[in-house]
């Protein structure tokens, strides 16, 4: 009797600590703001597919490049985050305010092209993953994956679709049970992380801008600034903090945290991407992989039906949250162009104009699928164009941060500058050697 009371006592114990974990996990997701839905965003099909690449004709050898991008992809984001809780108002807003024309058109011209891109290479992707688990066909499924963000976007509410949106990251922890599934040997590893191998080549500098274009895409500023300004509204007592200073200390240490830990979830998913695909697809010849969906088929024989599996699955997980994400950082950028009422807070017909252009950039990107668009070369190159049509976006960004007409008596602190600058620098440097490359 005694052994069997503590028996049922142990199991007590146990299911109370499990349920206070789960209650402590929620406490914290639910704590989390934009940072971590833009983390994972930027884990997205077109990234999947980038970085499958990189592992797979790569090796172990680029994993450095998620160490070395992360201070500066978490540094240009919480800038992003910043603009948009000192001024109260997104990215494009305050170009339309502050700058020329010519400045602002050609900045959300660069964007929606970017975005129609990425778009139409994820949803394909998306639908190809799909049609390997189920069969069918790919085109239908991209249609579908397409109309259900679209529909989510619009119908459901903001706060809901938040909450949808930051429990969704959790698939991409499939990447990490992957890594635990295949061998993968250490020395190689912890040489390629920490030992940057350079050259000079073509494919490795266009390999290197997909990679910076995938970590420090323009849709994640663009979509995080807006983030910022509707949770700040939906804060009691939160305002623009050129309009409250003393509100700062609060408002940017949450943002802050959020922003560097969604930052780091990100990066830490690729790392375990390049990792995966290096372990198996490049330890067994396997170097010419264009697309995630190619990776998760080509890890079937050699890793398992588990290990195909949960890459696919990624791959549709992923897609789910980056699409509104792709969709809805556009819809942001021309609605403020054009001074519409925005927000995904805001009823339909309310609205009418924010979410046409966000139901038109996810048509556009299902239209691709079908006017005999490459969506292998589409997924890679979306990533160069993001990482070319960045720059301009980041130099005007860290103009605005040193402009008093836009932040007011608000400053942005020493390091960041800094930060932001260089990752500017680096974006620079990374496009112009692959242009140059091509050009040569």
């Amino acid at each position: 009797m005694a052994k069997e009371a503590s028996n049922r006592a142990r199991r007590v114990a146990s299911a109370k600590s499990r349920s206070s974990w789960l209650s402590r996990l929620t406490i914290f997701l639910k704590a989390l703001g934009p940072g971590i839905v833009t983390g994972a965003a930027d884990d997205d099909p077109s990234g999947i597919a980038t970085y499958s690449q990189i592992g797979a004709r790569f090796g172990f050898t680029m994993l450095w490049t998620m160490l070395f991008t992360y201070p500066l992809m978490a540094g240009i984001q919480e800038i992003s985050a910043w603009i948009g809780r000192v001024t109260g108002v997104g990215i494009t807003a305050n170009i339309r305010r502050h700058y020329s024309p010519i400045t602002l058109y050609t900045l959300v011209a660069l964007l929606l092209v970017a975005n129609v891109i990425n778009i139409g290479a994820d949803i394909g992707a998306m639908g190809s993953a799909l049609q390997m688990l189920v069969g069918g066909s790919a085109l239908l499924f991209s249609v579908i994956f397409g109309l259900v963000s679209v529909i989510a976007a619009v119908l459901v509410p903001y706060q809901q679709y938040a909450q949808i949106l930051k429990w969704s990251a959790l698939v991409l922890f499939v990447y990490v049970a992957t890594a635990l599934i295949v061998h993968t040997p250490l020395k190689p590893v912890l040489r390629g992380t920490f030992i940057p191998s350079l050259s000079f080549s073509n494919s490795y500098l266009t390999a290197l801008t997909a990679v910076f274009g995938t970590t420090i895409s323009p849709y994640l500023f663009f979509w995080q600034a807006s983030q910022e300004v509707q949770e700040q509204q939906a804060a009691p007592g939160e305002t623009a903090l050129k309009r409250a200073p003393r509100q700062a200390p609060a408002q940017l240490g949450r943002m802050r945290g959020d922003t560097y830990l969604g930052m780091a979830f990100s990066n830490l998913i690729a790392f375990f991407i390049i990792l995966d695909t290096a372990a198996v697809l490049h330890a067994h010849g396997i170097t010419d992989v264009q697309t995630g969906a190619q990776a998760a088929e080509a890890l079937r024989p050699l890793a398992g039906e588990l290990a195909f599996l949960i890459f696919s699955v990624g791959i549709v997980g992923t897609g789910l949250i980056a699409i509104p994400v792709l969709a809805g950082s556009a819809a942001y950028a021309l609605a403020e162009a054009f001074k519409w009422p925005i927000g995904l807070d805001r009823k339909l017909l309310s609205a009418k104009g924010f979410y046409g252009i966000l139901s038109g950039a996810t048509v556009l990107g299902i239209a691709l699928n079908f006017i005999g668009v490459n969506p292998i070369k589409a997924l890679f190159w979306s990533a160069v164009v993001n990482g070319v049509a960045a720059v301009p976006i980041m130099i005007v960004m860290m103009r605005m941060t040193t402009n008093k007409k836009v932040t007011g008596s608000v400053r942005l602190p020493l390091p960041q500058r800094i930060v932001g600058w260089v990752a500017t620098s680096m974006m620079f440097l990374v496009a112009a050697a692959m242009l140059a490359s091509f050009a040569g």
